[in-house]
């Protein structure tokens, strides 16, 4: 069972773990959620200079926080793929040094893979196969996870990801940044069932989803209820709060009914949601409802493991690095690279 030094810079958070198998014994991230809030969105370049200033009080406190020495550390996983170029250099540049000083092997990790492995932390008997649902600010996927290493693409979004749309309805909605927690949080407080919005059907894809179809229909309906408020010269706020819960309801419904129907076309009784969304109460909720009529199991990562963090990245490179899987020194960075190739981030025992 290896023991890794994980480090993640693929975004807006700085973060270090020290992973065994599949237990975290350490994990620090360090959010620049503070920083982007003033400009609506991460920066790429703010981003890449605040992991140049936090990277290595990261990677001390997660030794720190595990009591372990370098003695002890079998590899280093780094996530190489996909992010912000300058982001990922810093982190992936912090992990060969480390790897040359150190005489460690290095393993390249591709990030969505660290979010499928978070359901690992969370249930370490898990095994495949099994259905991934992945939705974060980038990504809306639905994932055969076939074997370790093996992953098949049943389902995508289109357009805006389930982050993206949550993102700019609460700007639009005057929130603030990020906008998945703002919504969530006001959203409790307002009727779900206020506003019939669009789920955002694919013709002949079941699976595949598309909210910028939902999105322009918030806009529509916040325009129509204000002209309305205007002509009857009512001073009332407008219902954000029903507003908030109607899209995110229909959000919650449009994922959790196309996840329970893609599993049980492939028969598949065991379902993990992860990725920064899946904190979400509302998609929790519907989800395991979801599955519950159909008897099928659901795997929810703590809070913690849902956004970006490198305990995720340390799981997924104590597998690879158990397989005899490690990279390059002269890895790169990749801002693109589809979760299907992320097998050639690596040498194999043999290669």
């Amino acid at each position: 069972m290896p023991t890794v030094l994980a480090i993640e810079t693929s975004c807006d958070e700085t973060a270090a773990a020290v992973v065994r198998d599949r237990h975290c014994l350490s994990s620090v991230v360090s959010s620049q959620i503070d920083i982007h809030a003033a400009y609506g969105g991460v920066v790429p370049e703010i981003a890449a200079r605040q992991h140049l200033e936090t990277i290595n009080l990261a990677i001390s406190q997660a030794f720190g926080q595990a009591n372990r020495s370098w003695a002890e550390i079998d590899g280093i996983a780094v996530t190489a793929a996909p992010g912000l170029i300058g982001a990922l250099m810093v982190g992936i540049t912090a992990a060969k040094t480390l790897a040359l000083l150190h005489q460690k092997p290095l393993i390249g990790v591709h990030h969505l893979e660290g979010h499928i492995f978070s359901a690992f932390l969370a249930e370490p008997s898990l095994e495949p196969p099994f259905l991934c649902l992945l939705v974060s600010g980038g990504h809306s996927s639905l994932i055969l996870v076939k074997d370790y290493g093996d992953y098949e693409i049943a389902g995508q979004t289109r357009d805006d990801a389930a982050g993206e749309a949550f993102d700019k309805v609460a700007r639009l909605l005057k929130l603030g940044y990020p906008g998945g927690p703002a919504i969530d949080k006001i959203a409790v407080q307002g009727n779900p069932k206020a506003f019939n919005l669009p789920q955002g059907r694919i013709a002949n894809h079941p699976y595949d989803s598309s909210f910028s179809g939902l999105k322009t229909a918030v806009l529509r309906l916040v325009e129509k209820l204000a002209a309305a408020k205007e002509q009857a010269n009512d001073r009332n706020p407008l219902p954000i709060a029903d507003i908030a819960a109607s899209f995110q309801a229909t959000v919650a419904k449009a994922l959790s009914s196309r996840t329970v129907k893609c599993a049980i076309a492939h028969n598949l009784t065991k379902i993990v949601a992860v990725g920064g969304v899946a904190a979400n109460t509302e998609l929790r909720s519907q989800l395991l409802n979801a599955a519950t009529e159909h008897n099928l199991t659901v795997i929810f990562p703590p809070l913690s493991l849902c956004t970006d963090n490198a305990a995720m990245i340390g799981c997924a490179g104590a597998m690879h690095l158990a397989r005899g899987e490690t990279s390059r020194l002269e890895l790169a960075a990749r801002s693109r690279l589809e979760l299907t190739q992320a097998q050639s981030l690596y040498l194999t025992s043999g290669g």
